[in-house]
């Protein structure tokens, strides 16, 4: 068979790893390796990535629009006969209940999709809805409300390629390729960065995989984050080690916010996070003594946890009493491609505490953020009744019956709504409860840019950006729809206008993809075309860029310690931590193979982590008389489960670390379950248990119980 090869890139992750794809003479892939040549990602591919020869290919992937019969069954059906039923029922839904019964949610399918990244918040705004969930509010908004609450600095913060430090809290970009390190070839670069002479500082219940790069390991129990941080940036303010005129300029309640971590001492911290407590202090030392340059940052770990929103800001004002932001001259390596370029000042934009206007959700008044609403409440507005109540969902690119914290209650309220709507290219859990599947184009089959939103993390040293043509054909006779393509059909059928990132849309005609990802790069110099004759992308070599200094008169500082966060600081320390019935605690963890559910059904994948296993510390597998390969139940308020356990000496003890993203739904549990498609962590979870401001549930720092179940005959059900 003659086979041809194409330069692309991979849209699975952040990472957008250069990849050489094989293609037979049908057209269809045939092979996909790593592009040595790439001058971003440096050779570097990931298994899952590898990978998507399988996804492509897979004999259950959906090549046919679908649609839930009474019976139960699915049916082929015509994409536009699809889109014309749909919009009918919208139709009836909004004429009853108005636009605010219709809601939407997205996840890494909408994404990593740069010309439909933004289309279900477009679509939404069109019909009068602002009812648009996502990953990222059950993921790391901690972030958002960091800013959000702090303010922030227009040069940004230094960038990790110039940081001689990095404190890297709760994430493991060796495997889980994330900011706040460089997404490009992590361990390669790692490795230059450690060989340029930058230290390193681990904050995680295990020796990962990215601790064995570090100076200094800090093991706490899950669920502390808060704690230790505001130990160390108490040890930092009481020896004075913080960047003095920096603070004098530029912050406000210092005094203020010194006080309030004033019993965070190193002693308190160490019984409380189960730390040594001369490590508090080293790490104290190392960041804001021995360092002029070092960043401090984090990912899911702090994030879903307890206290989640408070450990961001405390983090986030550890860089800010230390100086650590970019300064008048300083060049900006990045000022932008595809995003609006604009000046970079040595100033603070003051707290915008963007939640506190526009509109607020029936459940416990949560606001937005990021054009989004909480995905913490979104099955309460489907559930409760009222005015306003949730009838039908779009699910694009996302497994929410999956991904959303306390399954039980997440799936029934989907099972709930009048109408669902999953654009999805496989039958996950969320499609199995649609009324409507809708299958995409998937990444080597359509025109596509990395996700631009994100591009200053993706491309922190210089400006650059790609794109990449269809590569590969789809399958033979199938009927599969861009995404975007979907809501400007359905806005069509519903007779509303859309707009596409500010731009309105002809609605006589679908524009091309390309229309599309025109617009969306129509800041980079020779827009589209340009990256179009770059294959493996191009650099702005006239973008060079420098801060500036402050706007005379400007008064804006950061809020280290607004009212919320000292009630939340107070509310950390009014807490007993001592060791309840349930003394292990559930951590957070993230697998080579999948990417949350993604992929989890690919037949080399399955062969390799068929389900999730439970991994335990030795030593407390030991204590409950159990051993490596023995059936275990995880146990907390909220539920329990049934996991065969993995020793795993790397992981402190009195922690569980089971990875998310597998299991059925929920009455599909048990033991014949489990060994078919593993089990959600997510019926261990209380949606109830959740933040103010993002509602953001609690998903890791979970106190729970174990006990060994019976020893496991060693041949899968």
């Amino acid at each position: 068979m003659a086979t041809t090869e194409h330069i692309s890139f991979c849209r699975i992750c952040m990472g957008s790893c250069g990849m050489i794809v094989t293609l037979g003479d049908d057209g269809r892939m045939a092979g996909i390796r790593a592009d040595r040549e790439d001058p971003q990602t440096l050779g570097f591919a990931c298994f899952k990535g590898l990978r998507a020869v399988e996804a492509h290919n897979h004999p259950e992937r959906i090549l046919h629009p679908l649609k839930k019969m009474p019976d139960g069954c699915f049916a082929r059906i015509g994409i536009e006969q699809a889109l014309d039923e749909i919009a009918a029922r919208l139709r009836t839904i909004i004429d009853e209940t108005g636009p605010l019964s219709v809601a939407g949610y997205k996840g890494g399918g909408a994404f990593f999709t740069a010309s439909a990244v933004m289309a279900l918040n477009d679509w939404l705004r069109a019909i009068g809805s602002p009812k648009c969930y996502s990953s990222v509010t059950i993921d790391q908004s901690a972030k958002i409300v960091a800013a959000g609450r702090l303010g922030i600095w227009q040069a940004g913060k230094i960038p990790p390629h110039r940081a001689d430090l990095m404190m890297l809290v709760g994430t493991n970009p060796v495997v889980s390729v994330n900011p706040p390190f460089d997404t490009r070839n992590p361990v390669k670069r790692m490795k230059a960065a450690r060989e340029r002479g930058m230290k390193l500082i681990v904050v995680d219940p295990r020796r990962s995989e990215t601790a064995g790069f570090a100076d200094l390991l800090i093991q706490p129990l899950p669920g502390e984050d808060a704690t230790l941080i505001a130990g160390i940036l108490n040890v930092v303010l009481a020896e004075g080690w913080h960047d003095a005129g920096f603070c004098a300029a530029h912050v406000e309640g210092l005094d203020e916010l010194r006080a309030a971590l004033a019993p965070f001492t190193p002693v308190y911290v160490s019984a409380r996070a189960d730390v040594p407590a001369d490590q508090v202090v080293t790490a104290a030392r190392m960041f804001a003594l021995e360092s002029r340059t070092g960043i401090a940052g984090s990912s899911t770990g702090p994030d879903m946890g307890p206290h989640s929103n408070l450990a961001e800001h405390l983090l986030e004002t550890l860089n800010i009493v230390c100086g650590r932001m970019q300064r008048a001259g300083d060049r900006v390596d990045n000022p932008g491609m595809v995003l609006p370029r604009y000046p970079r000042r040595a100033q603070v934009m003051p707290a915008p505490r963007w939640w506190d206007q526009g509109p607020k959700s029936r459940i416990g008044g949560y606001g937005s953020m990021n054009d989004e609403m909480m995905t913490g409440v979104m099955a309460d507005e489907i559930l409760e009744p009222g005015e306003d109540r949730v009838r039908a969902l779009i699910v694009h690119g996302g497994n929410p019956a999956s991904s959303v914290p306390d399954q039980r209650h997440v799936v029934d309220a989907l099972r709930r709504l009048d109408l669902l709507v999953c654009i999805e290219p496989t039958m996950g859990s969320t499609a199995r409860l649609a009324d409507y599947v809708l299958p995409p184009f998937m990444q080597y089959e359509r025109p596509d840019l990395p996700i631009w939103p994100y591009e200053y993390m993706l491309y922190p040293d210089a400006p650059y950006f790609r794109y990449t043509p269809p590569v590969a054909a789809p399958p033979e006779g199938a009927e599969l729809v861009h995404d975007a393509l979907v809501f400007w059909g359905l806005a069509k059928r519903l007779s509303v206008q859309l707009t596409y990132l500010g731009e309105p849309l002809p609605m006589d005609e679908a524009p091309s993809v390309d229309d599309l990802l025109a617009i969306v790069t129509r800041h980079v110099p020779g827009g589209i075309e340009a990256l179009k004759a770059a294959p493996r992308g191009l650099v702005d070599e006239t973008a060079e860029q420098f801060v500036e200094p402050a706007e005379p008169g400007w008064e804006g500082r950061f809020t280290v310690i607004p009212p919320d966060v000292r009630e939340e600081i107070a509310a950390v320390l009014a807490e007993d931590f001592a060791d309840g019935a349930r003394r292990h605690r559930l951590a957070v963890r993230r697998l080579r193979e999948v990417f949350n559910s993604v992929g989890r059904d690919l037949p080399t994948t399955r062969k390799r982590v068929p389900y999730n296993r439970a991994f335990v510390n030795p030593d407390d597998l030991a204590e409950i008389g159990a051993a490596d390969g023995d059936e275990i139940e995880i146990e907390s308020d909220r539920g329990a489960i049934m996991a065969v356990a993995e020793a795993d000496p790397t992981l402190r003890r009195r922690v569980v670390s089971i990875a998310h993203g597998f299991g059925g739904l929920p009455d599909e549990a048990g033991n014949e379950g489990y060994y078919r498609q593993g089990v959600s962590a997510n019926l261990l979870l209380d949606a109830g248990r959740r933040e103010a401001i993002n509602a953001m549930p609690q998903m890791t720092g979970i106190h729970i119980s174990l006990r060994k179940v019976r020893q496991l005959q060693r041949v899968n059900a």
